[in-house]
């Protein structure tokens, strides 16, 4: 089943996806979290219940309350909290602060974001490289378990390999299933502090690229064209998108030896 869903280039997650029943209503209302959200990720659902009755929604909180939780999303300070702690798992300590990223393949971090499709929703993972900003390898799925984690972990791995490792504490990065993969290629790990708004800060950036200059203009009604359209994106966000902090050059060009400004972590 793994070589099959490798062969179609799937999640092996989506193998198994089944539509998400949800009135129509809540998914208007999860698009509507989804943008303010993004704009102002410090919003818990007392403030969100109140941007959303002024635009004539007559919402509870406890409504809100249950949608956050369908999106895997938390206002802790300005930090997005997808993926909740399984208290089971090892956290690792932060081991960036006060770090000088000078290089690539340095530091690796990896999250996950909600994505929404006309009639439901799926996730996006990612990892990328902080010092080039180069997205190494992503994965879509239907659903926020660990397997589609993996198997991009694994494709970035299969490029190659990075110094220190960062996620949130997240399930999905703190499971020896996940952690066990990294060391063993003898990679540092390293976690958000909790209530952090910027440990992580440069695939926070990535997020509201990938949704102000794709997801929102796209608006997908598939699975498959979320696949699609994402999967162009990236090819452009990594060799045609020029970004000022990196003298105007595209991620790529500093991935393959190009020169850039180090990056001093607070």
């Amino acid at each position: 089943m793994r070589l099959q869903c490798e062969l179609l280039e799937l999640s092996r997650s989506s193998l198994y996806y089944e539509p998400v029943s949800m009135d129509l209503l809540s998914i208007n209302l999860m698009h509507l979290i989804d943008e303010e959200f993004t704009r102002h990720p410090f919003i818990g659902t007392r403030r969100m219940m109140i941007y959303l009755q002024l635009l004539g929604h007559a919402v509870n909180r406890k409504r809100l309350q249950r949608l956050y939780r369908i999106m895997g999303i938390e206002a802790i300070y300005p930090k997005k909290n997808l993926s909740k702690r399984n208290i089971e798992h090892k956290v690792y300590p932060y081991l960036l602060r006060g770090v000088l990223i000078e290089r690539v393949n340095q530091v690796w971090s990896t999250d996950i974001t909600y994505i929404r499709l006309t009639g439901g929703f799926v996730y996006l993972v990612a990892i990328i490289d902080w010092f080039s900003r180069y997205v190494i390898a992503w994965s879509i799925s239907t659903s926020m378990d660990v397997d589609f984690c993996i198997d991009t972990l694994n494709d970035a791995l299969a490029t190659g390999t990075c110094e220190i490792f960062n996620s949130d504490q997240g399930s999905q990065f703190t499971t020896p299933k996940f952690t066990q993969i990294i060391l063993e290629k003898q990679i540092q790990i390293s976690m958000d502090g909790k209530g952090r708004a910027l440990d992580n800060i440069f695939i926070e950036r990535l997020w509201r690229s990938v949704k102000y200059e794709c997801v929102y203009l796209m608006n997908f009604a598939t699975v498959a064209e979320a696949k699609k359209y994402i999967g162009e994106y990236f090819i452009y966000y990594n060799q045609g998108r020029t970004h000022q902090s990196l003298g105007y050059k595209t991620p790529a060009q500093i991935y393959a030896g190009g020169s850039a400004n180090a990056i001093m972590i607070d």
